[in-house]
């Protein structure tokens, strides 16, 4: 009986330390918005990740016996697809608009329970699935403005460009990563996993940043203003290290579909932080969506709560 008490309040800690690393996460819209103006996108991912790499490198060094061939693999890996989806969201973002990106980059709280299902071979409660249809709404809505929602799925369909192809790209590998993040951490320890996702992401964005430069997709840009080195600062300690550590120490604890779910609230967290510090103003369709996604993660949980209750009742 007390093991299934701890497991139940472990798994509730660790819903609210994800929920915490997507409020960090939600920040970040507007300090990379404004840091953005004085660095290119490459550069400033590879310095937000080699700050972090270099803070965590003493604990590196301290758990060094966690580093074998199959944790360094497992890492390396989790760490690709992390920099992938940074970087064709980025690129999206140059051929796209934002609601589209918005959109196309939430649908990844769709595509983590297929994965789900076919990597772990877990699929999905009755609960969670309900909760996605109410995320899933909720963030058409969210995308949707003040327009109506056939409107902007038409648009959508109509217009779709390379920016958008990037963005779905970025949508399927972040959902990748959650599930592989599920699958590697259950293996492997914590430090190591860690280290190699911030080494890795560093590594790859500044090869980016150089390759970008050559093709002139992107040229090399730096000016140190206090903006920028505020958001580096930020992005790195809080949005980086903090929340990547927290994800990769507590989302084993919950299911790859209960913990998109909960990354989901992203957006609204957002929208907040800019209608406070740019005035940016929440249409109807915007509080609307943001009840559809609270309504969703709800669902998820009470059908958890009830499911773990009966079983309980029955033990």
């Amino acid at each position: 009986m007390k093991n299934k008490v701890g497991a139940f309040g472990q798994k509730y800690f660790a819903e609210s330390a994800l929920l915490l690393a997507t409020v960090f996460w939600s920040g970040t819209f507007v300090i990379v918005k404004v840091s953005l103006q004085d660095i290119s996108s490459m550069l400033f991912i590879g310095l937000r990740f080699l700050l972090a790499t270099v803070l965590l490198l003493p604990f590196a060094i301290k758990y060094k016996r966690e580093f074998n061939k199959s944790a360094i693999l497992s890492g390396t890996l989790l760490g690709i697809f992390f920099f992938l989806g940074f970087a064709t969201q980025t690129v999206g973002l140059k051929f796209t608009t934002a609601t589209n990106s918005a959109f196309i980059t939430g649908s990844s709280v769709v595509l983590v329970p297929v994965l789900q299902t076919i990597i772990e071979r877990k699929p999905p409660t009755k609960g969670s699935v309900t909760g996605i249809i109410f995320v899933f709404t909720g963030i058409l809505f969210l995308s949707g403005g003040g327009n109506s929602i056939f409107t902007f799925l038409s648009d959508l369909a109509s217009n779709f460009n390379i920016g958008d192809l990037f963005t779905l790209f970025c949508a399927v590998f972040f959902a990748i990563y959650v599930v592989y993040l599920d699958v590697s951490t259950n293996k492997h320890g914590f430090t190591v996993i860690l280290f190699m996702q911030m080494f890795v992401t560093a590594a790859a964005a500044f090869l980016a940043s150089s390759f970008f430069d050559l093709i002139n997709i992107e040229k090399i840009k730096i000016e140190y203003t206090n903006n920028l080195i505020f958001g580096i600062l930020y992005t790195s300690i809080f949005a980086t290290l903090i929340t990547t550590a927290i994800i990769t120490r507590y989302q084993k604890n919950v299911t790859p579909t209960k913990a998109a779910i909960i990354y989901s609230l992203e957006p609204i967290f957002a929208s907040v932080l800019a209608f406070f510090l740019l005035n940016e103003k929440i249409t109807n369709f915007g509080i609307l969506g943001a009840a559809l996604i609270f309504t969703g993660l709800i669902i998820s949980e009470t059908y958890d709560y009830i499911k773990n209750g009966r079983e309980k009742s029955k033990s």
